[in-house]
């Protein structure tokens, strides 16, 4: 399971760094209002997940909102901070923390929901994988281009690093 989940960690980043690189050649992308909500959210919620599955006080949490960012360089670097950081967690945990539980704060349920880490990781990959794939669709039509980033195609280019410094 653990090598799943570092792929899956090391896939997401490069994934995020290809879609970033896309939406930076289209202009219109970079001043859409729906791609910039969805790309904070997606990584907001990509640091909020890293937070809790680091067991950090989530009442200590640094929320913001697309508006704390005043230029789409400055989310762009939110952003590989949030999926650096969530990739280099599951590469460095260990096995016996992917079964511990942690509390879903923000599932307001009684009894108090929790999830295995592993599973609170799958979440944050999945949810950012749906993301992503809407904005695509958003940066085809205002003209851009959509990298491909399936995980096949990541395995099959011998699952490069990601490049947020190209961008």
């Amino acid at each position: 399971m653990k090598n799943l989940l570092v792929d899956l960690g090391r896939h997401q980043s490069w994934a995020d760094a290809e879609s970033w690189r896309a939406l930076e050649k289209c202009a219109a992308a970079k001043d859409d209002p729906s791609i910039l909500n969805r790309l904070h959210h997606l990584h907001f919620v990509q640091q909020a997940f890293c937070w809790l599955i680091q067991r950090k006080e989530m009442s200590a949490f640094p929320m913001t909102t697309p508006g704390d960012f005043p230029s789409f360089a400055a989310l762009r670097s939110y952003a590989r901070e949030s999926s650096v950081a969530l990739a280099d967690f599951i590469d460095t945990v260990a096995d016996e923390r992917l079964t511990e539980r942690v509390g879903m704060p923000w599932l307001k349920r009684e009894p108090p929901f929790s999830i295995a880490v592993g599973e609170a990781f799958m979440q944050a990959v999945m949810h950012s994988q749906w993301h992503r794939g809407q904005n695509a669709a958003r940066l085809r039509e205002l003209g851009g281009e959509p990298p491909t980033v399936d995980l096949i195609v990541w395995i099959s280019n011998d699952r490069p690093a990601a490049a947020w410094e190209r961008l």
